[in-house]
């Protein structure tokens, strides 16, 4: 990676957003037609890697269901409002319509309701009743609390996702999570993240994780880097967790860990430039937020806009582009890259000549104006 001096014995290295590098054609290209947007994670194929993130604002059982009736899938964030509340949609409405100056208030009252043990298997079993994949997530500090609920009812897919998640967490208060043990002793597939560089994702990989989440998620919600001052440009920490894939797969002797990019993928633009920089699927926040289906009613939020002791992230109204369906799949409203994004990959594999995900991941990217 590129050093930089930024003042006497200091250092630094060079970051890249998704908006700092474009994809160059090839010289051969391949009909648009011709191309398979397929993704096998664990045993479970997609029709398009992308997964709806674990926000309440994005995913509800519902829309969790619609994904997956279109070949994708839905992550429930066990800890919502949809775990809380028998029927939180007058909540979601409320949310939406608050002023800026009384939403986190407001907002820690709504969330200070319990979690809802018997909600937690009622909002599984109604995706999985559906006939749709079940994916759920919760913070490492909930999830020892609250498995034993997700296994009875029975899970495909289990995230535990954090703004930053380590292999190697310690803590003076709380036995902390032991993720090696714990996804040992599970009968499901784990994703964990985020982590962002190459030695952390390395770690999180030896756990014997299915995926890792590259970025920090929460997407436009988040104001890490005005907060702690922490943040790494998304290109740079996709690039960065493919490269621990590498060295991984070869001390495993081929073990194989799916990356998938969480957090400032809000066009169909940044979706195709992920894959390019080496993850197999998106984690879509934003871009769905945008969705006339979405619970948020045109607003993006996340658990770090009503923490209770240090707001990181903020409510913020993302609008409405479409229906899920022409998010996904088009067909496109117009040129902003908010709908159609199946239909963007497939371009851009096209004018690459690649004919699979897995083939695409590995095209050439140039820094530049994106």
């Amino acid at each position: 990676m590129d050093e930089i001096e930024i003042g006497h014995g200091r250092k630094a290295t060079v970051g890249y957003s998704f908006d700092d590098i474009a994809i160059v054609p090839s010289r051969r290209t391949r009909d648009a037609a011709d191309v398979s947007t397929t993704w096998q994670l664990d045993a479970q194929l997609f029709e398009a890697p992308i997964l709806a993130a674990p926000m309440d604002s994005v995913t509800s059982p519902q829309t969790a269901i619609t994904m997956g009736h279109m070949g994708m899938m839905g992550v429930l964030d066990l800890e919502g409002l949809w775990c809380r509340y028998a029927d939180p949609e007058p909540l979601l409405e409320e949310i939406a319509q608050l002023d800026t100056s009384d939403a986190h208030d407001r907002m820690q009252q709504i969330y200070s309701r319990p979690i809802d043990p018997d909600l937690i298997q009622r909002r599984l079993q109604e995706i999985r009743d559906a006939g749709a994949p079940v994916a759920c997530a919760l913070s490492p500090q909930r999830t020892q609390e609250y498995w034993d609920l997700v296994a009875e009812v029975g899970v495909d897919f289990f995230v535990i996702r954090g703004t930053v998640v380590s292999a190697e967490h310690v803590s003076s208060n709380r036995e902390p999570l032991n993720l090696k043990r714990f996804i040992y002793d599970l009968d499901v597939p784990v994703i964990v993240g985020g982590v962002a560089s190459y030695t952390a994702a390395l770690h999180l990989m030896r756990t014997g994780a299915a995926g890792v989440l590259a970025g920090f998620g929460g997407g436009a919600a988040t104001a890490n880097r005005r907060t702690i001052g922490v943040a790494v440009p998304m290109a740079t920490a996709v690039a960065s967790v493919a490269a621990a894939r590498r060295e991984y797969m070869d001390e495993t002797g081929g073990r194989y860990v799916h990356v998938i990019a969480d957090g400032q993928v809000s066009t169909s633009g940044d979706l195709v430039k992920a894959i390019a920089c080496g993850a197999d699927g998106v984690m879509l926040g934003t871009a769905l937020a945008r969705a006339t289906e979405a619970p948020g009613h045109g607003y993006l939020w996340g658990s770090e806009s009503y923490n209770n002791k240090l707001i990181r992230g903020e409510r913020r109204f993302v609008g409405t582009a479409g229906s899920i369906e022409q998010i996904i799949n088009g067909p496109s409203l117009d040129a902003s890259g908010h709908t159609n994004f199946v239909g963007a990959l497939r371009q851009a594999m096209g004018m690459t000549g690649y004919s699979d995900v897995k083939e695409f991941q590995r095209v050439g990217v140039v820094t530049g104006q994106g």
